[in-house]
């Protein structure tokens, strides 16, 4: 009996040293005293003589920086036009990390992000112009968070399906950051068109489609976006001549769920169809590389 009670006992423990071991981080610093870890991602193509763009990509509420390396693909822009990528751990339980990214939330995560550029910048050739934040769900509504206290070394913010927490009475920073986002109408766990939801039932999520107008009025753009059909199930309404060419650009995708474009595959069942249509982390790519951050912004 006791034999019989090994095997699964011993089973759970190789399932979680296989988890450690294929879902290690390979940095930690210390920020605000704490022991912050992330994943980093250099391509063979980096060129240590050039300036370098640095992506920062934040995992979802309650999963780790390995799933968002699998899942959104980075890597492979990164190899092919040689910049440099790193995935940040939120805090908590060993498998389920999550930002602060809240009005009541400490700023302890925004400051960790910033240790990161320092840290990186000491040790590569880090473009200061050229660095970007992204993520999903709770790690987008981070990405907001930073583009609101970290608008002078942020030069633009990718979010899919934000989970968005921070008011805009609280995202008064000194310059307007450039804003692509990209959310399913089928989405249940961040609404399309806001309310609450299961996991965080006390608040009210904003619709997409008017946060993504005021973000467009906060910028400076033309009140009217120019809308077009980018493919079956995408629309695109892109708000444009903003103050400091901050544009925003909000991608509808018809029946898509709580998923990242493209990304790596996750179970349907749970968080719903992922679109083949558009490519999320191309079209992001493609937009920071048109938004960097101009001298004037980091002053």
């Amino acid at each position: 009996m006791f034999a019989l009670l090994g095997i699964p006992v011993a089973m759970a423990l190789a399932g979680a040293v296989s988890f450690n071991i294929q879902n290690q981080n390979n940095g930690v610093l210390v920020s605000s005293g704490d022991e912050r870890e992330y994943l980093l991602y250099v391509p063979q193509s980096y060129d240590r003589t050039r300036p370098t763009p640095l992506v920062i990509s934040m995992h979802g509420g309650a999963i780790w920086p390995k799933v968002q390396w699998d899942m959104s693909r980075w890597n492979e822009l990164a190899g092919r036009h040689g910049f440099i990528v790193v995935y940040p751990s939120g805090t908590g339980l060993a498998r389920q990390k999550v930002w602060r990214a809240g009005q009541g939330g400490s700023p302890k995560d925004v400051v960790f992000i910033s240790d990161l550029i320092d840290a990186l910048q000491a040790s590569y050739n880090i473009d200061p112009t050229r660095v970007y934040a992204d993520g999903l769900s709770n790690g987008a509504g981070m990405a907001f968070r930073l583009s609101c206290e970290l608008s002078d070394r942020i030069a633009a913010v990718g979010m899919v399906g934000p989970a968005v927490f921070l008011p805009w009475e609280r995202c008064e920073g000194p310059r307007p950051v450039p804003t692509i986002v990209f959310h399913g109408t089928a989405d249940r766990w961040t609404r399309y068109h806001g309310g609450k939801a299961w996991m965080a039932r006390n608040h009210v999520f904003p619709d997409i489609p008017t946060w993504a107008a005021t973000r467009a009025r906060r910028n400076g753009c033309e009140p009217k976006p120019m809308e077009s059909v980018v493919a079956a199930d995408v629309t695109r309404s892109e708000y444009r001549n903003c103050t400091g060419d901050a544009a925003v650009e909000l991608y509808t995708i018809h029946g898509g769920g709580h998923t990242w474009p493209s990304g790596g595959p996750l179970p349907e069942w749970f968080v719903g169809k992922t679109t083949r249509s558009i490519d999320a982390s191309g079209l992001m790519w493609d937009f920071f590389l048109a938004h960097p951050l101009s001298e004037a912004g980091r002053n």
